[in-house]
Order: C-alpha cells, then sequence, then structure tokens
C-alpha cells in the first residue's frame, strides 16, 4: 500500500481529537506554573510533537508487523518491570522508575499496553469454541496476573487495578463467558473484606499509607490536614470552579499552592477550578469521542487482533480518565492515576500516543 493511500485511510478524528486534549494540557501547565512555559508546559509540547510523531510511525506499519512483535514487547515491557526490582528509582516511597537520564521511565506504564496486545494475540489465535473452556483461561490469566504482582510490590496498586481491569476487558470483548466474571466479582468482593480483616495483623495486605488512603476516602475529615488534605483540597478548588469557572490562570487552589500535585494526578481540579463546569464537561466529551472513534474502528475492522487491540485501548483510556476523575471528586480512593495527555509525564505520554498508532495501524491496514 502507498504512503499516500494509507495517509487517506488515517484516522484523522482520533488525532485532531489528542490533539485538542493534549492543548487542554499545555494550558493547564502553563497555568499551574505561573504563567511559565517552563518548567512543565514546553516539556510536555515537546514530548506530544515526538509521542505524535511516533504515532504516525506506529501507524504506517502494518498491523500484522505489530501482531507478530507482540511477544517481544510483553516480554521486554516484563523484564523491565523485573529491572525496577533490582536498578528501579525511588520517589514518593514506591520504587517505579529506572532513570535513563534523558526520561524517567515507568515500566508499568508500558505494560498497561503490552498486556492489551499480549491478550489481543491470543485471543485472536485462539479457536472461538476455546475461548470459555478453563484450560485456555489459564494463559490469559497468568499473562495479567504476573505483571500485576510485580506492580503490586513496588508498591502501585493504582496501576494494578488498572492492569487487571484491561485484562478482564479484554477477555470479556473476546468473548470469555460472563459466569467467569460473576465468580470474580465474588472473589473481589471476599478479597475486599480479606484487606480490610487483615489490617494491624501480622498478614496484613497493603501497606499502612494505603489504608489511610482507603480510609481517608470514606471519611475525608478524619484528618483534614493529614491523609484527607489531597481531597479536601481537591474538593475545594471543585467547587469554587462553579459554572463557568474562576477565569484562565486565576484559580487560588493552584495560584496559592493550596492544591497538592497540582501539575499531575490533581490537574483536572486545576481545570475544573479555572474552566468550571463548562471546561470539565468539554474536556470529558473530548474524551469520550476519543473512545467512541476507537470503538467504531474495531466494530468495521475484520481483523480480529487490530479489533480487540482497538477496543483494549479504548478501554485502557476510559479507565485512565475515569479512575483519575472520580478520585479528584472524591468517588474513588487517591491512587495515584495521571490524567491522559494532560498530566505532566513523559512515560504515561509516549505511551498512550504509542498505543493510539497502533489504532490506526489497525484501521488504515484492516481488511477491505
Amino acid at each position: 500500500m502507498a504512503l499516500a493511500e494509507k495517509l487517506l485511510r488515517f484516522n484523522w478524528p482520533i488525532a485532531l481529537l489528542l490533539a485538542a486534549v493534549a492543548a487542554f494540557g499545555f494550558l493547564m501547565l502553563f497555568s499551574v506554573a505561573g504563567g511559565s512555559a517552563d518548567p512543565w508546559a514546553s516539556r510536555q509540547m515537546a514530548r506530544f510533537g515526538i509521542g505524535f510523531a511516533g504515532l504516525m510511525i506506529v501507524a504506517l506499519i502494518d498491523i500484522r508487523v505489530w501482531r507478530a512483535l507482540t511477544p517481544a514487547i510483553y516480554l521486554g515491557a516484563l523484564v523491565l518491570l523485573v529491572a525496577v526490582e533490582f536498578v528501579g528509582v525511588t520517589g514518593m516511597g514506591a520504587q517505579r522508575w529506572i532513570d535513563l537520564r534523558v526520561i524517567q521511565l515507568q515500566p508499568s506504564e508500558a505494560m498497561k499496553i503490552a498486556l492489551v496486545m499480549a491478550l489481543a494475540a491470543y485471543y485472536a489465535w485462539l479457536p472461538p469454541e476455546r475461548v470459555s473452556h478453563p484450560l485456555w483461561l489459564i494463559p490469559p490469566l497468568v499473562l495479567a496476573l504476573v505483571p500485576t504482582a510485580l506492580v503490586l510490590r513496588q508498591p502501585d496498586l493504582g496501576t494494578a487495578l488498572l492492569l487487571l481491569a484491561g485484562a478482564g476487558t479484554m477477555m470479556f470483548l473476546a468473548g470469555v463467558h460472563w459466569l467467569y466474571f460473576a465468580a470474580a466479582g465474588a472473589a473481589g468482593g471476599g478479597l475486599v473484606w480479606a484487606v480490610l480483616a487483615s489490617q494491624g495483623t501480622g498478614w496484613q495486605l497493603l501497606k499502612d499509607y494505603q489504608y489511610r488512603r482507603i480510609f481517608t476516602f470514606l471519611d475525608p475529615s478524619t484528618d483534614p490536614l493529614g491523609a484527607g488534605y489531597h481531597i479536601t483540597q481537591a474538593k475545594i478548588a471543585l467547587g469554587s470552579g462553579g459554572l463557568s469557572g474562576r477565569g484562565f490562570m486565576e484559580g487560588t487552589q493552584s495560584r496559592l499552592n493550596f492544591l497538592p500535585e497540582k501539575h499531575t494526578d490533581f490537574i483536572f481540579t486545576t481545570l475544573a477550578e479555572e474552566f468550571g463546569f463548562v471546561g470539565a464537561v468539554a474536556l470529558l466529551a473530548l474524551y469520550f469521542l476519543i473512545v467512541l472513534f476507537c470503538i467504531l474502528s474495531a466494530l468495521g475492522n475484520r481483523d480480529r487482533f487490530g479489533a480487540l487491540v482497538a477496543s483494549g485501548v479504548a478501554a485502557t483510556f476510559f479507565f485512565f480518565f475515569a479512575v483519575n476523575m472520580a478520585m479528584v471528586m472524591g468517588l474513588a480512593p487517591v491512587v495515584g492515576v495521571p490524567l491522559p495527555l494532560v498530566s505532566y509525564g513523559g512515560t504515561a505520554m509516549l505511551v498512550l500516543m504509542f498505543a493510539f498508532g497502533l489504532v490506526q495501524s489497525a484501521h488504515i491496514h484492516r481488511p477491505r
């Protein structure tokens, strides 16, 4: 297929929507830096430029090539997760990064997409009549649980839960019978009980700070100046934005440094304070349009691997922004999940652009 034909088949609405969301991020990072492109906005724009170039390169390569490379990509991400145990950089109480000098690589971010690719390749290979057979459920469970266990050791509960959610969605989309998910839900309820019951015992399942996050989520007023400080300040910022917001660069919570992690996990509250309900809904609409276009692309793709990859990327992307927004609004515990393409961060940005490059590749090279 000629280059011109590939560019004509390119799903341009997705590319434009990604750029629009990234523009929201540039504005917010400019604002929280007090009206300066440094230190965050300029770097984020450079990363987006590099990421978009990478998206184009990935998109122009046949999806069958990416399918063939999937085992190597998954194993590479798994090796990096193991390497974190030995050479990882510790920050904010967790050992999650590998210092490459030019960028702090977070292997768990890469694993989110590598796992989607691995499960898509597995179910594209597996005959449909075997999808729900118990024996053939073992490989995908191993593919998902091994990296999840490694991420939990860092510790990074939020990313571990996202890995499980992404894997479960891929299995559901592949056609695994709903009774397995009902059983998993019951087991999840039992696990929640075990987690809560284990606190303060010799077999405690979570770290102390993770328990504090859970109890703070249930009642932030119990420690408003300690563990509940983040969510309390976030709610103040969300509420003070009102319908149309205080105005660009007029948010007091972020400008006066009341809002913690204002350029990363809690950047959505800065946006809501400055642009109000209207701005928050506008960003949410862009996110949903990206998910919608990915799903439409998947539904129109007769290649099983390409369709599953597009659907899996859409689901992973949805979990990203849904969990972050729920977290900062007090609807879910604070688990350290960034807002995709808006929060400051290198690995998350580049991995997401690679993921959408796969969606584009599946769309361009789908069977006609």
